[in-house]
């Protein structure tokens, strides 16, 4: 595996990393057998590169993970996630408190005394950002984190606070049917040092293995309230969906692993987290960093799958309240 910089002055990690959301049944049932067979196929496909958040199964990807610690003993890099306030009033907490409350919370259940990688999981818009940076400035020189990310932002609220203190990771969803980072955060982020990590680069399973079918979806997937998985939009991505997942086979490749290799090919400092809670899924795209892209597959790709091709929104109206919106 190929290594990253994990923006400016941070560590270098894994050009791949692995998102832990699936450990906590957020896209089915999972079991603690079958997430450490995960962590261990990532650990010997040379990932190093660990995301997960507080929220995700409320403590059990967290938890899951430092388990496969306490018993392997692999020296990883963490990233973790606070802010979102759970329950029928959701909302967002960025105040210094609720941070440090969440962290110490993560660290317990991790077994850890720090983690490489602190994210603000979504803005709290009364909020400014720059008290939000100062607070996380106090636990970074308390060596609790080693740095801090932004999730879901804009590029705007990235330059206000990276001029606080240097930014070292911003978070978005980013794959071929997702392309908004294109349109200024790809470029702040290189402009500025901060790695960017795509979650979701497979297009929430859309681009793996075997695929997704809507109609399998199910209680609580979250997939169900986004439009792009509902008629007609599902139906009319499906021609594009189709003839990449053939280029990739003439190719001699997966689709995952061809869609992970497109994604890599963005920018040095494009760190994407796959998520997937079984060993066989990962080794599906474990190896996208060695597969170099010709131009003629840029080209073929963009034909195939140009910026604003896939029908739908990304997320349904719920979720979108949840994101900075730019551009």
């Amino acid at each position: 595996m190929k290594t990253r910089q994990l923006g400016a002055g941070g560590p270098p990690v894994s050009a791949i990393g692995l998102g832990c959301m699936s450990f906590g049944g957020i896209f089915g049932a999972t079991n603690l057998d079958e997430s450490l067979r995960c962590l261990d196929a990532a650990w010997d496909a040379g990932i190093d590169f660990l995301d997960t958040a507080n929220i995700y199964g409320m403590g059990v990807s967290e938890t899951v993970i430092g388990q496969w610690l306490a018993s392997r003993k692999h020296a990883v890099h963490i990233a973790t996630k606070a802010s979102i306030v759970g329950g029928p009033n959701r909302r967002f907490d960025n105040s210094e408190s609720h941070l440090r409350r969440e962290l110490e919370g993560s660290l317990k259940r991790m077994g850890v005394d720090h983690v490489a990688l602190f994210y603000i999981h979504r803005r709290e818009q009364e909020r400014p950002i720059e008290e939000v940076v100062q607070t996380l400035q106090l636990l970074i020189a308390e060596g609790k984190i080693g740095g801090y990310g932004l999730s879901e932002v804009s590029p705007g609220t990235l330059r206000r606070a990276h001029a606080v203190h240097p930014c070292m990771a911003v978070q978005s969803e980013y794959s071929l049917w997702t392309r908004q980072p294109e349109l200024g955060m790809l470029q702040t982020c290189a402009e500025l040092g901060t790695a960017f990590v795509p979650f979701s680069p497979l297009a929430r399973g859309v681009l793996g293995r075997e695929g997704v079918d809507p109609a399998s979806f199910g209680p609580g997937d979250f997939r169900s309230g986004i439009p792009r998985f509902h008629d007609p939009d599902w139906t009319l991505n499906q021609s594009a969906i189709s003839a990449f997942r053939a280029y990739a086979a003439d190719r001699g490749t997966s689709a995952p692993g061809l869609a992970m290799a497109w994604i890599l090919d963005k920018g040095p400092h494009l760190i994407p987290i796959p998520g997937t809670r079984t060993a066989e899924h990962l080794l599906d795209w474990a190896g996208a960093s060695d597969l170099v892209l010709t131009d003629e597959d840029r080209r073929e790709i963009g034909r195939i799958m140009p910026v604003g091709w896939a029908y739908g929104d990304r997320y349904g109206p719920d979720q979108a309240t949840m994101v900075e919106r730019y551009c």
